[in-house]
């Protein structure tokens, strides 16, 4: 399974970061059993956050969508660092919770989201159908437009 995901994210062009150290009291992973619980990650892309402001006032939808992506790119790199490397350890994404930075009357966050739920599939395959919450938030950390956590069934 491992060589399966590496050789998805080769031909998607992504080469998974290092993953992000916490900004504050918190670690970036816990696991309980065999679920691997990931904090909020925001759209970091080379070591900034790559996509900043309010959708549906500073963002449009596409370049909200390319955050949640982000996102979900470095829910891959904690996932890896917390696995020892082994991405095929996943078995399951269990459920995403999108938080999306939004202009109050920005209606659309389940579809920025698919950002996320999107990339994960082409990654992941069937170990990435999900369930998930995307709401509309005032603000979010570093004026980041997109968070996303997870939580990921694995291999014990």
């Amino acid at each position: 399974m491992t060589e399966a995901i590496d050789g998805r994210l080769k031909e998607l062009g992504i080469t998974l970061p290092v993953a992000a150290a916490p900004a504050a009291n918190y670690v970036p992973y816990t696991i309980s059993g065999n679920t691997l619980y990931l904090s909020g990650q925001l759209p970091i892309e080379g070591g900034k956050v790559a996509v900043t402001g309010l959708v549906g006032r500073d963002v449009d939808v596409p370049a909200a969508q390319r955050a949640a992506e982000l996102c979900a790119i470095n829910i891959l790199a904690q996932a890896k660092a917390a696995l020892g490397g082994d991405l095929g350890r996943i078995r399951r994404v269990l459920k995403l919770n999108g938080f999306i930075a939004s202009a109050p009357d920005f209606t659309e966050q389940h579809i920025v989201m698919n950002g996320a739920s999107n990339l994960l599939a082409n990654v992941l395959g069937d170990a990435s159908k999900h369930a998930r919450a995307a709401v509309g938030m005032a603000a979010l950390p570093l004026n980041a437009a997109v968070e996303v956590d997870a939580i990921i069934e694995i291999e014990a």
